[in-house]
């Protein structure tokens, strides 16, 4: 089948598109490169564009009427960032995405996955979440997250549209075979920044926080291999129409599901994980919560084994090994 990724040339949407071309299907990507990389499209059916832009994504549509669902997620993502530029991120993340929603309608095509965020939850106690628990996103960046949940159950509500949000955790590692991985210079994730520090282009590895209320302080996350998120996608798109069919009422065709490892990581975890497969200690310094932070949560993930029949597959370890040696190649691979 063919799906139509926004965002195909970022990190995460280059990795959906490769899992797509190994089980078979055709991506189509839209992505406007302000901080994707076209080297991750080449060979691959590309739009440089918009989402923004109606006549070019209804050229998208007439070049290729087969598009079976789409796959949003294109978006800004840094969250101090989201903080200090506000108007920005309501601007690329919401209205945007808004106005491309509801051209999806009135194209004729209603199936979408969307690429939500855990960061949207609350705070709860022992901090494993469920696509029940409450929701209190903290900066603007989750709060585009949680606003276009929002719209898009209101959307398939009022419109012809079918949507599965999938709650992302932490995404880390990059595609096996190496064509993609993280590709931003100076990466707010925390692997990306381990990574810059053991290849000497940070002099320190930041633990942002040490006073919440987790088992050691630091905050406590779900780090889930990118390639692991990426093949979620496929049981997405393959089994949409069934998922809608088990996890939505008719008046409301929409279902969320969360994408994680069930396995809750502290930061200072993360920290000597890497350490251990890396072989030696890195400089490190502790610093306060950076804008935006949040004691974080994981996942419970029973929902996307019980609907797509996925389950995280890949350790800690490996998102770590792979993202090491991205680092070895990026630079040949972005052409930097």
């Amino acid at each position: 089948m063919k799906v139509l990724i926004t965002g195909g040339a970022g990190y995460i949407g280059s990795t959906i598109c490769s899992a797509l071309l190994d089980h078979g299907h055709t991506p189509v990507i839209l992505d406007s490169l302000v901080t994707g990389q076209e080297v991750f499209t080449r060979g691959r059916i590309f739009y440089q564009g918009d989402i923004a832009d109606q006549g070019l994504v209804k050229k998208i549509f007439t070049d290729h009427p087969d598009i079976f669902a789409t796959i949003h997620c294109a978006a800004l993502i840094v969250v101090p960032e989201s903080v200090t530029k506000p108007y920005e991120y309501y601007h690329e993340n919401v209205v945007k995405s808004m106005d491309f929603f509801y051209q999806l309608a009135t194209l004729g095509y209603p199936r979408l996955v969307f690429s939500s965020s855990a960061a949207i939850y609350d705070v709860v106690p022992g901090f494993m979440v469920t696509e029940g628990s409450p929701l209190n996103p903290n900066s603007p960046y989750s709060r585009t997250k949680y606003m276009m949940e929002m719209v898009l159950k209101d959307f398939c509500h009022a419109y012809d549209l079918q949507g599965i949000a999938l709650r992302y955790f932490n995404p880390i590692g990059a595609d096996p075979q190496m064509r993609t991985g993280l590709h931003i210079k100076d990466p707010s994730h925390i692997l990306g920044r381990l990574v810059a520090v053991a290849r000497g282009e940070a002099p320190e590895f930041h633990i942002t926080g040490t006073d919440w209320p987790t088992r050691d302080g630091t905050g406590i996350r779900d780090y889930i291999h990118v390639w692991d998120l990426a093949l979620a996608h496929i049981q997405a798109v393959e089994q949409f129409v069934a998922v809608i069919a088990a996890d939505a009422s008719p008046e409301r065709p929409y279902s969320v599901i969360n994408l994680g490892t069930g396995q809750g990581i502290t930061v200072r975890e993360m920290v000597s994980a890497f350490e251990t497969v890396l072989g030696h200690e890195i400089s490190k310094n502790e610093k306060p919560a950076r804008p935006g932070d949040v004691a974080g949560a994981y996942a419970n993930a029973d929902k996307a084994l019980d609907l797509l029949g996925w389950t995280a597959e890949k350790p800690i370890e490996t998102g770590i090994a792979d993202a090491l040696r991205w680092g070895e190649v990026r630079d040949q691979v972005l052409g930097w």
